[in-house]
């Protein structure tokens, strides 16, 4: 459990926070096996044994005073008397984790009998959109096939089709069968038949181990619906043309329940996955993609605006079935044309699912991000709590949960693996903040109570009874984390403390926020005005700006590159790059309002160091493939220029990119050989991924350069109208000083 801070240390009270200028929050990690500075819990068993405290529900931890019969809680104060169980066990403290370490994770016992935790084995459903193309269905096709191989024996596979009727498969005989279920052209009607009375769940659900190859051949059996066949099916159209076929939202709102029938019974956690290659335009959640259109061409209608929101709340109505379901939905859209992410997004990201956006099925990385996702260990079933001492309280959350109905600040996540991360922003929950107790430091205690499949042991010994073989152990486990920060006494004190690439997470949630709500300008201009607000804050603190006469309009003496303090000077390049970037650029620039959306979604769960590197991508030089020359460079021509550098190597967290300049020498080899330096540091980066970044090699002079020159920011304007002739973030700059100046008249 990775857990950083935008200030190590806290601001005093609100007064201090306001002059600071700065958001003051957190993001975790929640399943990351290390701390942030990598270091791992201690485990334990009996989690359900652990201390409660009777006033704020906190759990006992190594900052609580710990007497004979009774301890104090370090969240609120209050004294708790201990169970004579504990008492036992605290006498010889060395082997209990919670006395020795502030981060741990407890075996909790399991409800039910030993029989039912052994029966639920991890169920996939692949849900494949036959209103297609051929190239589309052979690119599904490698993906399950590459996805296949990563299930872990003892799974459960289910595969089913969707156009103007859902196809369940039978793979369990000698021969595919597949049965129909015909959906109604309209968007009120349901299924006329539930699918259990089409095909039996455990019919169509097949053991993995055994059943493979005839899922690859089922897989080889699909062909694109062919317009006549949809002509019965689907809708007429103006002079016969042929109106939709694509039943998405009916197929997923029917496999839900499907699903949900057998939910803690055969499965404890139900992962599917639905391929889409257009937007849904038939049936149950039909989305009408006219509104993505000439009416956006004219500059009078915000498109950021009408783009971003849903159309309807069918998609979000149905992600909470999936959750009662126990589902969890990872979209995989392989499209470029509008298909409406805005409103299916919530099918993902509320079930801890993830959405995957490809323009074209030439260069798609989708059987690899597929075979990576299955292939790292995950949670489910998860209950994520934060908790803080009395003084300060959590104001929002960010991230892909689900927020429980009843309980604040408890957030439900189906799905999650070790790279999903969470955000809280804080507020003080009374005027004295700190200041009233100043020897007791702020406490934060994360709880996060998870799941897990233990993949069968033994597999290989024969001598095991069949009965017995292929099951897996659910095991549940509770994991803590209690953090102690200081507090700063003054001004300089906080600014020292910043974590730069925190306060950009926190920072992107706010104003993802912002645009979906009020559109792409406010978030922009929320963004802009938070960094005047920070500067002019600095620069009163160290007092810097020098009033002469009462002529406050000194912008030329105003500190703009927070050159006082480092831990602050990389927040306008950052903010100036998150402006840049298609997240916050307009409509009129030709950002795709679904490439929008999925960059929403990816950004989202980013740990921040990820993060900062999808919006300030890192750009090192070497001198061969090699011998690194510089370890980081500004994202502008002038500095590839002055670096002198022949090879440089760009990481965009998506795009990775290998540049030779034009002016490098002929004899370097072309691309970097396999076993250089180079291509080990590239290796490395893409192990290091949660989805597989896309490798171009570029050559200077000889290729075209426009991918790798549209990341080198800094020249270009920051409004978007092209490349400036003054330099752009050099303009950006004098901009910030005159607002800066302004305000602090």
């Amino acid at each position: 459990m990775a857990v950083r801070a935008t200030v190590s240390r806290f601001p005093i009270d609100s007064d201090a926070l306001e002059a600071s200028g700065l958001p003051w929050g957190l993001t975790v990690t929640p399943f990351a096996s290390k701390d942030e500075t990598g270091i791992g819990p201690a485990y334990g068993s009996n989690g359900h044994l652990l201390p409660r405290c009777e006033n704020c529900y906190a759990y006992f931890n190594t900052y609580c005073e710990l007497d004979q019969w009774a301890w104090t809680c370090s969240l609120c104060g209050t004294l708790n008397g201990l169970p004579s169980d504990a008492i036992a066990r605290y006498s010889n403290p060395h082997s209990i984790p919670e006395m020795s370490s502030s981060f741990i994770d407890l075996e909790l016992p399991l409800d039910g009998s030993e029989e039912e935790m052994t029966q639920a084995r991890p169920v996939y459903v692949a849900a494949i959109d036959l209103s297609s193309s051929e190239e589309f269905l052979e690119l599904t096709k490698s993906a399950l096939l590459a996805a296949l191989e990563a299930l872990s024996p003892g799974s459960l596979f289910g595969l089913a089709t969707f156009s103007h009727k859902i196809g369940l498969y039978d793979v369990q005989g000698p021969i595919p069968v597949v049965k129909n279920v015909f959906i109604p052209p309209d968007q009120e009607s349901k299924l006329p038949l539930e699918l259990e009375d089409a095909m039996p769940l455990l019919q169509f659900l097949a053991p993995v181990e055994t059943c493979k190859d005839r899922i690859a051949a089922a897989l080889e059996t699909l062909r694109p619906i062919t317009s006549w066949e949809r002509s019965s099916g689907a809708a007429q159209g103006i002079d016969g043309v042929l109106m939709g076929g694509r039943g998405f939202g009916t197929a997923m709102e029917a496999l839900f329940n499907y699903l949900g029938s057998e939910f803690g019974n055969t499965f404890a956690l139900a992962r599917v996955f639905a391929f889409i290659s257009g937007p849904p335009d038939y049936g149950r959640g039909q989305l009408d993609t006219s509104r993505y259109g000439e009416q956006y061409a004219s500059k009078r209608v915000d498109a950021d605006r009408a783009l971003l929101p849903e159309q309807t709340p069918f998609y979000k109505d149905i992600a909470t079935i999936a959750v009662h379901s126990g589902v969890s939905v990872d979209v995989f859209a392989v499209t470029n044309e509008y298909t409406d992410l805005a409103s299916l997004k919530f099918l993902s990201i509320e079930s801890g699912g993830s959405l995957f956006l490809y323009s074209s099925t030439d260069d798609s990385t989708l059987p690899q991000d597929m075979f990576r996702m299955l292939n790292r260990p995950y949670a489910f079933n998860c209950v994520l709590r934060l908790r803080t001492s009395t003084e300060y309280k959590p104001l929002h959350s960010y991230g892909h949960f689900f927020p429980d109905p009843q309980y604040e600040n408890l957030q439900h996540i189906i799905c999650c693996d070790s790279y999903a991360t969470y955000a809280y922003d804080f507020d003080f929950a009374n005027n004295t903040g700190f200041s009233r107790h100043p020897r007791e430091p702020p406490v934060v205690q994360i709880a996060f109570q998870y799941t897990v499949v233990v993949p069968p042991e033994g597999l290989q010994n024969s001598e095991l009874p069949s009965s017995s073989r292929g099951k897996h152990l659910l095991q549940r486990r509770l994991r803590i984390r209690t953090m102690q920060f200081g507090t700063a006494q003054n001004i300089n004190e906080i600014y020292d403390s910043v974590d730069h690439e925190v306060v950009l997470s926190l920072l992107v949630h706010k104003v993802i926020l912002v645009s979906l709500e009020d559109g792409v300008r406010e978030g922009r201009a929320l963004l802009h005005d938070w960094l005047v607000i920070l500067t002019a804050q600095y620069n009163d603190a160290y007092n810097l700006v020098q009033y002469k006469n009462g002529n406050k309009s000194m912008s030329s003496q105003i500190d703009i590159t927070f050159s006082q303090c480092p831990q602050l000077e990389p927040l306008p390049r950052l903010v100036f790059a998150l402006l840049r970037n298609p997240l916050l650029r307009f409509h009129e620039e030709g950002v795709h309002p679904d490439y929008r959306i999925y960059l929403q979604c990816l950004f989202s769960v980013l740990e921040p160091s990820s993060l900062h590197c999808g919006i300030y991508p890192s750009l090192m030089s070497y001198s061969t493939p090699d011998k690194q020359a510089y370890p980081r460079h500004s994202l502008s021509r002038a500095a590839l220029l002055t670096s002198g550098s022949p090879i440089f190597f760009l990481d965009a967290y998506t795009t990775l990119i290998v540049f030779y300049s034009s002016t490098a020498d002929p004899s370097l080899p072309f691309p970097p050989p396999q076993d250089c330096l180079l291509r080990k540091n590239i290796n490395m980066v893409k192990q290091g991924r949660s989805i597989t970044p896309k490798l171009m090699f570029i050559r200077g002079g000889q290729d075209d350069a426009t991918a790798f020159e549209n990341y080198l920011i800094e020249e270009q304007d920051v409004d978007g109208s092209g490349f400036a002739s003054s330099m752009g973030f050099v303009s950006f700059l004098d901009d910030i000083s005159q607002s800066v100046a302004e305000y602090m008249k």
